[in-house]
């Protein structure tokens, strides 16, 4: 492959001359529009370039297209910061705005012209509720591509969130308005189609990578959305298609409903409230935002949802895999050892509660209340109320001050909403061809992860062990990004990931310490009673 097509043939040494020289403020040619950025530690920057005119986002709102939109072009543009974070409760500032379609870049300065780079595009995390693209700081991982000889550029990029993005109830599925936020991030990833080779990217060597939500919002793609025409390779953090549970729009209608009251002009019109909520002023939103979500029962109330066969989730994401209804798409997918503790409320103290939650909020309506009683109550009967097999894992009888049941439970939800769908889904993968690589992430160096009402932000300083896993990984992801394979050699000494088969069911154990692969068998009998009653628990 010539020089003009491959960057990593560009030698090293001329390589960093480039970027050290290139110091000048970056402006590149943007349809007809003049995008200045800004030049960093040997990057450039280009931040809150706007997916759409500004207001057409209001004007639109919960009625976008799914198909591209031309580019919004004014005659320059000022791309130096990022843009707003989407409209969303529970932030400090009034940093977030309905403007908020935006995308970041990141990329090597001083390209060779001709040259194009892999792209590595990241989908943020946040419940579908909370985040931002522009709180990822990607300085480290572009910088170790450049240093490891195989440079890539990253985008990233915001989408609807809570009900402006995932609106629930009958008015907004009659009104074809369900899962809005996961057509933004098609329309970010079209963008990037039609626009990257203005910033050196290759458009045909495009990852997709998330976290959490932003993980299972990848997953979702898989399904219906034609997601392997837009990129060629994607990396699971955290999360599947399913995420917590799958249900129909209908099931969100109260935390629709006290959405509309939360709006005193639209307060009398339920069930024709969109046009109204289009008028009204973002201030007031975001208020109704917090009001509806401080009022429901649910962890985050506004999430992807089944809208049918011309939808994003047609169908139970259990029910499309087993039918082999998803992209053939070469991934990464993993997860960290205690999942289900963060989101495991303090106050659990009985496996009654436990039950009674299940129950409610992670099971179908459509069985019989006998068959999801059984179902609930084998399931609770599989993680014994023993301290020891309880989540944060191999923390013995530990119990952080919680009742032995928040640890029970703890381990419950992580298999429910993360353990068990990564091992469902790399095995559906996997009997249809596609190439799969599998983690599990269990390093002590990272924060500890403890209950909600004993949780604090750990800002202490790593220690080297985790600093070392951290380019470690991001070696690994680099690799897969440009080789599709995970081993290509370069950069920091690293065990050999072995391809997940249906001969070598093995995942990498990611930890400082001793790193290697592992049978992926832990809790075999609860994770495989899961699977095998996907349905029952909506997934």
């Amino acid at each position: 492959m010539s020089s003009s097509k491959c960057f990593a043939k560009v030698s090293l040494t001329s390589l960093l001359f480039l970027v050290i020289q290139a110091t000048a403020t970056p402006i590149v040619q943007l349809g007809g529009s003049t995008v200045t950025g800004s030049t960093f530690d040997g990057l450039e920057f280009y931040g809150g370039i706007t997916l759409e005119e500004p207001n057409a986002y209001i004007s639109q709102l919960f009625h976008r297209d799914s198909s591209p939109v031309a580019i919004w072009a004014p005659p320059t543009f000022d791309a130096s910061k990022p843009g707003p974070i989407c409209l969303q409760a529970r932030i400090q500032t009034n940093s977030s705005a309905e403007d908020c379609l935006t995308l970041n870049i990141y990329k090597p300065a001083g390209i060779p012209e001709n040259v194009t780079l892999p792209v590595m595009a990241w989908i943020h995390g946040g419940g579908w509720m909370l985040g931002g693209s522009a709180s990822y700081n990607a300085t480290a991982i572009v910088k170790q591509s450049i240093a490891r000889g195989t440079p890539i550029i990253y985008v990233s990029f915001n989408y609807r969130l809570g009900p402006l993005g995932f609106p629930n109830g009958r008015e907004a599925q009659s009104a074809s308005a369900l899962n809005l936020g996961l057509r933004d991030q098609l329309l970010a990833l079209q963008w990037i189609q039609d626009n990257i080779a203005v910033f050196s990217g290759d458009k045909s060597k495009v990852t997709v990578f998330g976290e959490s939500a932003g993980s299972m919002s990848i997953g979702i793609l898989y399904l219906n959305s034609n997601l392997q025409n837009l990129v060629r390779a994607a990396i699971f953090e955290s999360g599947s298609a399913s995420g917590p549970a799958t249900f129909v729009a209908s099931r969100g209608q109260s935390d629709w409903d006290n959405f509309v009251r939360a709006v005193p002009e639209c307060a009398k019109c339920e069930g024709d409230a969109i046009a109204c909520l289009q008028r009204a002023n973002s201030s007031v939103l975001l208020q109704a935002v917090e009001t509806s979500w401080a009022k429901s029962d649910k962890g985050y109330p506004f999430v992807p949802v089944i809208d049918g066969p011309n939808g994003l989730l047609p169908d139970l994401p259990s029910a499309l895999m087993e039918k082999g209804k998803f992209a053939r798409v070469p991934f990464i997918s993993g997860a960290t050892l205690d999942e289900g503790t963060y989101f495991t409320r303090a106050n659990i103290n009985s496996t009654a509660m436990i039950e009674s939650f299940l129950f409610s909020n992670y099971t179908t309506p459509t069985a019989s209340a006998k068959t999801l009683k059984e179902a609930v109550q084998k399931l609770v009967q599989l993680y014994p109320d023993v301290p020891s097999f309880g989540s944060p894992f191999n923390t013995g009888n530990e119990t952080f001050g919680q009742s032995t049941e928040w640890k029970r439970y703890a381990a419950i939800v992580g298999d429910l909403w993360i353990h068990s769908q990564r091992r469902a889904w790399m095995q559906a993968a996997n009997r249809f061809g596609v190439k799969t690589f599998g983690y599990l992430f269990t390093d002590p160096g990272a924060p500890p992860i403890a209950p909600p009402n004993n949780r604090t932000r750990d800002r202490r300083a790593r220690p080297a062990s985790a600093i070392a896993l951290a380019t470690q990984m991001i070696d690994y992801w680099v690799s897969f990004a440009t080789s599709l394979d995970p081993n290509d050699g370069l950069g920091s000494n690293r065990p050999a990931w072995s391809q997940y088969t249906s001969g070598n069911q093995a995942v990498l154990e990611l930890t400082s310490i001793n790193m290697s692969m592992i049978s992926d068998d832990y809790r075999t009998q609860q994770i495989d009673f899961l699977n095998s009653n996907a349905a029952v628990f909506a997934r």
